[in-house]
């Protein structure tokens, strides 16, 4: 496994990263027991990133990294956590907090849950309206100072947003949604980071499993969000997988596959992007880790950005009432 260093600030990980989300929440029941397995095997291939949220299965998510972690060395990992979005118990969302009082508290049972006496790098899920990002930040960084926390991490912000942030203490790392359809980044977010030496942890490099090859129309799970999502609705589908079908034309004659070609397209766009790979069963990770054999040259990536263009995709990322929670969408609105 590659490895690269995230930011110019932060730890040398592995070139991708195993987002744990979907093992707990999300996208409908999954198998304790495979998930187990899936973070175990992408650990043994030399996965070093580890993604997670407190609020994945309101701590399901981290009790799971928890117990997988226990025949491994955990100094020799990154854990990455997501805080502040609000859970109830019919597993709805109320919202974010970002309040230094609950940073602190919302910290603590991370710590236990996940097992470990620090958390390598810790960002809040989005931004708080109500709460200067500066007094956000400033609240890692006490836990850092403290040893809590090792790194600080921002998520679905925007440019304006970043550099507050990092003037209050260094950022490592910016994660957000990043794949062949989903290129909003590229105008403004991207560029600032670049600029303040900010790495990027992709997540949606498959776009939900939209553009991983394996998407069917007529499935349906009333707990998965993608039966909300724009791009998997209706005609917007029906679009959506004709450009997936076009990719399919170009990964046959390069004898890969319509995931691992998506995956190292990501990787391609910078040493300082790392792919987050949702799988949660092992033939998907599988799959995805021939995605770091696979280099693509000047005239693989013609061909792929002829089969989808920037902004060839129907249909918003999220639904319009999670849209107005990302300040990355309103900056580049």
């Amino acid at each position: 496994m590659k490895q690269r260093t995230l930011g110019t600030t932060g730890p040398k990980i592995s070139a991708i990263g195993l987002g744990c989300m979907g093992m707990s929440d999300v996208y409908g029941p999954a198998d304790r027991n495979e998930s187990l397995a899936t973070i175990a095997m992408a650990i043994e291939h030399g996965i070093t990133l580890l993604d997670t949220g407190d609020f994945y299965g309101m701590g399901h998510n981290e009790m799971l990294i928890a117990e997988a972690l226990r025949n491994h060395q955990r100094d020799a990992l990154t854990i990455s956590v997501k805080f502040g979005a609000l859970r109830d118990p019919d597993i709805g969302w109320g919202g974010y907090d970002a309040r230094p009082e609950a940073i602190a508290n919302f910290a603590a049972y991370s710590l236990q849950r996940l097992g470990t006496d620090h958390i390598d790098i810790y960002r809040p899920s989005r931004l708080d309206p109500a709460v200067p990002i500066e007094d956000t930040i400033g609240a890692i960084a006490d836990l850092v100072a403290k040893g809590y926390v090792r790194h600080i991490g921002l998520s679905e912000v925007g440019s304006e947003t970043i550099r507050r942030a990092h003037a209050v203490h260094p950022i490592v790392d910016l994660q957000i949604e990043y794949s062949l359809i989903s290129r909003g980044i590229e105008e403004d977010i991207l560029p600032t980071c670049r600029e303040l030496g900010i790495g990027i942890t992709a997540y949606g490099v498959l776009s939900r499993g939209l553009i991983s090859g394996h998407w069917s129309p007529g499935r349906n799970n009333e707990r998965d969000f993608r039966t909300m999502s724009p791009r998997f609705s209706g005609n917007n589908l029906t679009h959506n997988l004709s450009l997936v079908d076009a990719l399919r034309k170009v990964a046959d004659a390069r004898n890969t596959t319509v995931a691992q070609i998506a995956i190292a397209w990501v990787a391609a766009q910078g040493s300082d992007i790392i792919p987050l790979i949702g799988a949660r069963r092992r033939d998907r990770l599988t799959e995805a880790l021939g995605a770091t054999s696979l280099s693509l040259n000047a005239s693989d990536l013609a061909d792929i950005e002829a089969a989808i263009p920037n902004g060839s995709a129907a249909g918003d990322r999220y639904p319009e009432a999670q849209i107005a929670h990302l300040d990355s969408e309103r900056s580049t609105a």
